[in-house]
């Protein structure tokens, strides 16, 4: 579900939105997203926003389905945003586009601040903040495989505009970073996908460093199969160290952070059994979640049968990621 190969013909870079729907596409930079408004939204009632990465060999379209998030976002009012990966090549900046659709959080110039994929999702969500009334301090990120990667890229460059994040089959942050030249079908980030990174506590320091002068603690939600085969759940336990690393950073820790959970949960939705492992912050209020799915895969859990990625079974993470996130 995740790689590479440089060649297409450049997409046009016109601007606007159809806005004929509440479902609409619109393009920012030579990139499309697609923007799902909810019936009840008024303009001057700000509302929060819910950013979607898609995984590889997806569109928003396929993502909207199989998160049933729209269907939820209707439900709680607030706006979905769904960036799509350019598949176009770009001869003048290959590391912009992806010819599975895949974002690319492997590679240097998309892990950091004012540059790169994290630069371009920034940029579309002021777009959608000149025309919609959106509350700044409830812009949330979640993602899926490749997505689920640039979403935890998203929490160390843009601190100061995501309130929380959710990351589901993905990477820590700078878990690797693969030079095209030398490595050009990215067999290195292929290896740290089965087997994870050398030191997610390093990446955690790398992380903290990279946040800068927008420094903060970030609540995080995890979601991983214990089966999948395609990012192996090691990743998913190393996302944890990270983010726990950083946090702990970020309230002044030396060393290491203690990656102890102070709650753990066991229980079975429609069959599946699953853990779901509580990290407090040094106050004592639940900061991070990790959520192992047993019997699942490379797969949105609890999510719609019309996804290309989904498990129907297992507990909903639509519904869990927004409700952590908007309790954060």
């Amino acid at each position: 579900m995740y790689f590479v190969a440089y060649v297409q013909n450049i997409s046009g870079l016109n601007g606007g939105c159809d806005v004929m729907s509440s479902f609409s596409e619109c393009t920012y930079k030579g990139y499309k997203y697609k923007l799902y408004v909810p019936s009840r939204y008024k303009v001057g009632n700000d509302v929060p926003l819910m950013v979607m990465l898609h995984g590889c060999k997806q569109d928003p379209n396929d993502f909207a389905a199989e998160t049933k998030m729209n269907d939820l976002a209707e439900q709680e009012n607030f706006i979905v945003l769904y960036p799509k990966m350019n598949r176009s090549f770009n001869p003048f900046n290959p590391a912009q586009f992806n010819l599975d659709g895949c974002w690319n959080w492997f590679l240097d110039y998309n892990q950091h601040r004012q540059g790169g994929q994290p630069q371009i999702i920034k940029g579309i969500i002021d777009d959608v903040k000149k025309n919609y009334s959106i509350e700044t301090n409830k812009v949330y990120a979640a993602g899926l495989s490749a997505g689920a990667a640039m979403v935890s890229i998203l929490g160390a460059t843009y601190p100061d505009v995501f309130s929380g994040i959710g990351i589901c089959s993905g990477l820590p942050y700078d878990a690797i970073d693969v030079f095209i030249p030398t490595d050009p079908t990215a067999q290195k980030a292929k290896d740290v996908m089965i087997k994870g990174t050398s030191d997610p506590y390093e990446c955690g320091k790398m992380a903290y460093e990279e946040m800068g002068n927008f420094k903060r603690k970030m609540p995080v939600i995890v979601f991983h199969g214990i089966c999948d085969t395609t990012v192996h759940p090691i990743n998913g336990q190393q996302v944890i160290i990270q983010w726990a690393q950083t946090n702990f950073l970020v309230e002044g820790g030396k060393g290491k952070a203690d990656v102890t959970p102070a709650f753990l949960k066991a229980g079975i939705v429609n069959g599946k059994s699953y853990t779901q492992h509580v990290y407090n912050d040094k106050d004592g209020f639940s900061l991070i979640e990790l959520w192992m799915i047993d019997r699942m895969g490379h797969t949105w859990s609890g999510g719609s049968p019309d996804g290309s990625y989904s498990d129907p079974l297992g507990p909903d993470a639509s519904s869990i990621i927004w409700d952590f996130l908007t309790r954060h």
